[in-house]
């Protein structure tokens, strides 16, 4: 194998409901292959909980023996170069980080999401942006039942966060952390991370053709029903208005009331073919989501199509959507705001087919596979010589 290619190991706690994270892994892993790059995976399952008590899931989430084993095995067997950690809540755990360091390899974690910092992992309760734990011991969480609404399963996430942190896993443990946008960096560094450890490297998604900018009406909202995702605000808006022109595509908590007041527009769960068909004769993308989002692979899947975004002002958002540039930014949970946008896109074709072609320029600017593979291969490289000059300092290397 060429010098220049790595050998990693993935670690990836599934999701129960297949999200973004799922996706975000499997686009990473056969872009580093398709790059030449060995890749092997150790990979878990959320749904093996249901085959577990309570309380073997509250002690596997704050260390995991099956986790610490796998590594020792895979370290052994495949001797990656790094270990590229994402979802470790609940059955992964932060157990893999203490094994990566005790084998003595690099690992990098990418924060997909808050839950370093709140045990709900979106700084949300009851629909607005909350952040009680930010920076203490997340126990406000556990009063509130923020993780499934369940005050055991709270504690149970608050009293790993507060033991990992307490045994400095966090700041020992992790050679280098990725976040999806500078709002994401600012907060962790807000939450106790070093900055100086903490690299930006943004979603993608595979190349997209040269999209068609006419015959473009109408706008889509895609993803998860649900609160976070301010569905129903999005819902309100459409009750407020009649003369809307949008779709819907997705599934979850909100799918019989969305259905009831979106009617034929509404369309569920389509696969990713379909969902790209779709945005490639949008007029426009809507994402009113009330907590902070991390990076939506929507809206890369938006800019790669040409397809501006309407989103709500606040968090990475504010930062990822270029107000009258690239989308327009609303107030987040104002339906009447979000509304007056949409009509205003409506109204507006030749505007929102300029801000499209923007959306398309930064999408190859910056959210292509090969910028991407880039950036992450220097995350690693980064990881590497930090490692190397830790075990030169401690003297490990005579």
């Amino acid at each position: 194998m060429p010098a220049e290619h790595l050998r990693v190991l993935i670690v990836h706690s599934a999701y129960q409901q297949r999200g973004g994270e799922d996706s975000v892994v499997e686009a990473e892993t056969a872009l580093l292959r398709n790059q030449g790059h060995q890749v092997a995976q150790l990979l878990r399952h959320n749904d093996e909980v249901k085959q577990l008590s309570l309380l073997d899931v509250a002690a596997q989430t704050m260390w995991s023996r099956v986790t610490t084993q796998q590594v020792r095995e895979q370290v052994a067997a495949f001797k990656p170069d790094v270990i590229h950690v994402h979802n470790t809540l609940p059955l992964v755990s932060p157990s893999v980080f203490w094994a990566a360091a005790r084998a003595g390899v690099p690992v990098v974690q990418t924060l997909h999401n808050f839950r370093m910092l709140c045990p709900q992992a979106t700084f949300l309760r009851e629909g607005r942006v909350c952040e009680d734990c930010m920076g203490k011991l997340p126990w406000p969480a556990v009063v509130h039942r923020c993780y499934r609404e369940s005050a055991v399963q709270t504690g149970a996430v608050a009293v790993m966060l507060a033991l990992h942190r307490g045994m400095g896993t966090y700041r020992d443990k992790v050679t280098r952390y990725i976040a999806l946008n500078a709002f994401c960096k600012a907060k962790f560094v807000e939450g106790g991370l070093a900055a100086d450890r903490i690299d930006i490297k943004p979603n993608f998604v595979d190349w997209v053709p040269t999209p068609q900018w006419e015959k473009r009406e109408g706008g889509l909202y895609i993803g998860r029903l649900s609160v976070e995702k301010g569905v129903q605000v999005l819902m309100q808006a459409m009750r407020l208005g009649a003369d809307h022109r949008l779709q819907v595509i997705g599934s979850g908590p909100f799918e019989t009331e969305m259905r009831d007041v979106a009617g034929a527009a509404y369309v569920g769960s389509q696969t990713l073919d379909e969902i790209m068909a779709r945005l490639s004769r949008a007029a426009y993308l809507v994402l009113p989501s009330v907590c902070y989002e991390g990076f939506p692979r929507t809206l890369v899947e938006a800019f790669a199509n040409g397809v501006p975004v309407i989103a709500s002002r606040h968090g990475s958002l504010e930062e990822l959507v270029r107000d009258g540039q690239t989308g327009l930014l609303c107030e987040p949970g104002n339906a009447q705001d979000l509304l007056d946008k949409i009509r205003w896109a409506d109204a507006h074709p030749q505007e929102m087919r300029r801000m499209g072609m923007a959306a398309r320029e930064e999408y190859e600017q910056r959210y292509t596979p090969e910028r991407n593979g880039e950036q992450l291969i220097t995350v690693y490289r980064r990881a590497m010589r930090d490692v190397s000059a830790s075990k030169l300092g401690t003297g490990l290397n005579r």
